[in-house]
C-alpha cells in the first residue's frame, strides 16, 4: 500500500484534471501511480494506494469515502468525538480495503486488508481502513528503545523484569519498544481493530499476548488475569479503570507509564500518577504526549511540573517529580510540535 499524505491531489491541475477522466482512465492513473513508486523504492508491487487526511478530532456524519466535507447545516446535531481514533478521512483511491464501514456490526477482521510494516527491527500490522498509522512516531520508539542506554545509564536501572504500563495503546505503537526491552506491559485501547493489529503484531514479533474484551475476563481478579506471564496483556476497555485495576494488584515494578494521545493526554495524567506512585520501585517514568506552540515549550514544562508537585502534596505522597527531559517528536502544524515530557518520579529523598 502507498498512504500519500494530506493535500495530495488538492492543487488546482489536478482539480481540474481528475473530473474530465472516466473512471477507467481515473483507474489506470492510480495503478499507473502505485507502478512508478513500486519502481522507485524497489519494494514489493504496491496494490493499494489512499490519501491520509488525517485522523480528525470528531467523526464525520458522512462515510470515509466521500471527498468532500461541506458544513454543517444549521441546527444539524455536532458530529460525535472521534474517541477511537479512526482514520474516518481516509481518501481511498485504488485497490479493495475491505468492508466499509457499517453501524452495530461485528468487526470483520478476516476480510478486512491488513498491511504491516517494520521500525527498528519491529513488526507492526494494522488495516488502514480503521486504525490509524503515523510513520513519524519512529524516532519516538527508537528514543524509548535505547531510553535505558543514554548518558544518565548510571542512574536508570535495567528495565528487565520490571512493567510498563500503555493508557492508549494502539496496534502497539510504544508498547512494542517496552516489550523489546524485555519489561511485561499492560495495556489500554478502546478500538478493537487497533486491539486485533496489536495482537497480530505481537504474535509477529514473537511476544506473547493477551487481550481481556469480554464480560466474563474484564469481572476476573487482576492477579488471575496476570498470572499466565503473557508479555503484553491489553484490556479492550476504557483506560480510566486502570489504576483501579493496577492497584488490585500487589505493588508492581512499574518503571514507564506512557500516555500517547494528541492533541493532548492530560486526561490520565492523574490515573498516570496513581499507578507510578501506587509502585513497589523507586523510580518511574511518565511520558506525556502533548501538541504545543513552539513559544510554548519551556512556560508547559513548567505547568506539568507544578501538576504532579501539586498532586504529590495533595496526596501527602513521599514522592516528587521534575520533567527530566522534553523530547520534540515532530511538528503537528507550522509552529506546533509534537512534544514528549519525561517526567521523572522519584522518592523524595532521592530527588536532587
Amino acid at each position: 500500500m502507498a498512504l500519500l499524505p494530506a493535500g495530495s491531489f488538492d492543487t488546482a491541475i489536478w482539480k481540474q484534471l481528475l473530473p474530465a477522466l472516466s473512471n477507467d482512465q481515473v483507474d489506470l492513473l492510480w495503478a499507473q501511480i502505485l507502478s512508478e513508486i513500486s519502481k522507485r523504492t524497489g519494494g514489493a508491487r504496491l496494490t493499494h494506494l489512499a490519501v491520509n487526511e488525517g485522523i480528525p478530532a470528531a467523526l464525520r456524519h458522512s462515510t470515509p469515502e466521500r471527498l468532500d466535507c461541506g458544513e454543517h447545516e444549521m441546527g444539524a446535531s455536532p458530529a460525535p468525538e472521534n474517541i477511537l481514533r479512526s482514520p474516518t478521512g481516509l481518501r481511498i483511491l485504488h485497490g479493495d480495503f475491505g468492508p466499509a464501514p457499517a453501524e452495530n456490526t461485528v468487526p470483520d477482521f478476516e476480510h478486512a486488508f491488513w498491511v504491516s510494516t517494520r521500525q527498528n527491527g519491529v513488526f507492526q500490522t494494522w488495516a488502514p481502513r480503521w486504525t490509524m498509522f503515523s510513520r513519524g512516531n519512529i524516532k519516538e520508539k527508537a528514543r524509548l528503545l535505547n531510553f535505558h542506554n543514554g548518558k544518565d545509564v548510571g542512574q536508570r536501572k535495567s528495565p528487565e523484569d520490571t512493567w510498563a504500563v500503555d493508557l492508549y495503546a494502539g496496534i502497539g505503537y510504544f508498547t512494542f519498544s517496552y516489550a523489546k526491552l524485555g519489561m511485561r506491559v499492560l495495556c489500554w485501547e478502546l478500538n478493537p481493530w487497533s486491539v486485533e493489529g496489536l495482537r497480530c503484531g505481537a504474535k509477529g514479533n514473537g511476544w506473547s499476548v493477551r487481550v481481556i474484551k469480554d464480560e466474563h475476563d474484564l469481572a476476573l481478579p487482576m492477579e488471575v488475569l496476570v498470572s499466565g506471564g503473557e508479555r503484553i496483556i491489553v484490556f479492550l476497555e476504557d483506560n480510566r479503570r486502570a489504576a483501579q485495576r493496577i492497584k488490585e494488584l500487589n505493588k508492581l515494578d512499574i518503571s514507564h507509564v506512557n500516555c500517547g494521545l494528541l492533541p493532548t493526554s492530560d486526561a490520565s495524567w492523574k490515573d498516570a500518577w496513581d499507578i507510578a506512585t501506587h509502585n513497589k520501585a523507586e523510580e518511574a517514568w511518565l511520558h506525556l504526549h502533548e501538541n504545543v506552540g513552539v513559544a510554548d515549550i519551556e512556560k508547559r514544562k513548567g505547568d506539568i511540573e507544578q501538576y504532579f508537585l501539586g498532586l504529590a502534596t495533595h496526596d501527602n505522597a513521599d514522592r516528587t517529580a521534575r520533567v527530566e527531559h522534553t523530547e520534540l517528536v515532530k511538528t503537528f502544524a507550522p509552529g506546533v510540535w509534537h512534544c514528549v515530557f519525561d517526567l521523572y518520579i522519584t522518592r523524595s529523598s532521592c530527588i536532587t
